[in-house]
């Protein structure tokens, strides 16, 4: 009985390491690796456009009263704090700024025609900013937030100030006054926060 019970456990053990080991991220849906690469790539584009003294962080989680939030970019410096989500979708897609979602339609190498709803970045990042500013404000700074959606195709339906079509674009709202400029310590507090999460 006891070498069977010390057989159960030495499996365990081996499925828990295997399992540790194992890289999971081939086994992510392709829709999901897709956006994972989109995001990489637009990260790099905006770090392009920063300049000294401009702070990034990427995949941010945060929550405010109860409605949690994931940044693809926050961009800290003294003219303000900027949310830029980042959206990697092929396609031709169609709807207006203030719809919900949007439709995506792709077309196959054998020529078949796919729709889909997609997430209206404009909606989502709006979203955003309100609960990236109650959060910021919640820990000590009271600042205003501004939020941008990047298309990496560039197939925005709606010409917007909303939405970036690349680095310069990327760099001429995160270094744009618009606002009060903030202060160093406002900018040191910023960082601090987005930092501990």
């Amino acid at each position: 009985m006891i070498w069977f019970m010390l057989g159960i456990i030495a499996v365990i053990i081996f499925i828990a390491v295997l399992i540790s080991s194992t890289d999971l991220s081939a086994y992510q849906h392709a829709s999901r690796r897709t956006g994972r690469r989109g995001e990489v790539l637009a990260t790099e584009i905006i770090r392009q456009a920063l300049y000294e003294g401009d702070h990034l962080f990427t995949n941010v989680s945060i929550e405010y009263d109860g409605r949690p939030a994931e940044l693809d970019n926050v961009i800290v410096n003294r003219y303000g704090v900027f949310i830029i989500e980042v959206k990697n979708y092929k396609g031709l897609i169609v709807g207006a700024e203030d719809d919900y979602e949007w439709r995506k339609y792709k077309t196959t190498s054998a020529g078949n025609v796919y729709e889909k709803t997609v997430k209206n970045p404009i909606k989502q990042v709006k979203r955003q900013t309100y609960i990236l500013a109650h959060y910021l404000e919640e820990n000590g700074a009271r600042v205003w937030i501004r939020g941008y959606a990047m298309l990496l195709y560039g197939n925005s339906p709606v010409e917007s100030e909303y939405v970036l079509n690349g680095r310069e674009d990327a760099e001429r709202v995160i270094h744009t006054k618009d606002r009060e400029i903030l202060d160093a310590e406002t900018v040191d507090r910023i960082v601090a926060v987005l930092s501990s999460d």
